[in-house]
Parts: structure tokens; C-alpha cells; sequence
């Protein structure tokens, strides 16, 4: 749902209390770093109001974040990231 930008879901999902929010898939990617590199901002801002993402969390390569909606453009990611 994060990485599709699928806000609604991605609320419900949270409120349900039962998801692992940094959740990792066979590439070490959260779904803070799909929501990043897709330039999801309104699901980027629902994961981090959580408090229980890892904002530095790093994917099997070693980018973050940060870096992937950086090198993707993302600017309004970007400064959500960085204000966090």
C-alpha cells in the first residue's frame, strides 16, 4: 500500500495497530523507503507521525530514505525527511 501511494490503506492499516511498520522485503526496503522513492508524501507523513519508523533505515544497497527521494526528485519528500 506504501508503495502504491495508497493513503487511505495505509491509514486504516496503521490504526489497526497490528503492522510492522518497518517491515522489510527481500531488498531490505521499509515502507518508508518505497513511499520515499516513490514520492508518496501524504503516506511518507503518515508513517513517520507513527514514531515507530526508522527514519535511516537502509536497503540492501545502503540507501535510505532520504537518498532515494533525493535521487528521484521528490522534493517535498525531501524536506519532510529532513524536518523529521
Amino acid at each position: 500500500a506504501a508503495e502504491r501511494g495508497h493513503e487511505a490503506m495505509v491509514k486504516l492499516l496503521l490504526e489497526t495497530g497490528k503492522v510492522e511498520v518497518d517491515a522489510k522485503d527481500s531488498n531490505g526496503r521499509t515502507p518508508l523507503l518505497w513511499a520515499a522513492e516513490r514520492g508518496h508524501e501524504a503516506v511518507v507523513k503518515l508513517l513517520l507521525e507513527t514514531g515507530k519508523v526508522e527514519i535511516d533505515a537502509k536497503d540492501s544497497a545502503g540507501r535510505t530514505p532520504l537518498w532515494w527521494a533525493a535521487e528521484r526528485g521528490h522534493e517535498a519528500v525531501v524536506k519532510l525527511l529532513l524536518e523529521t
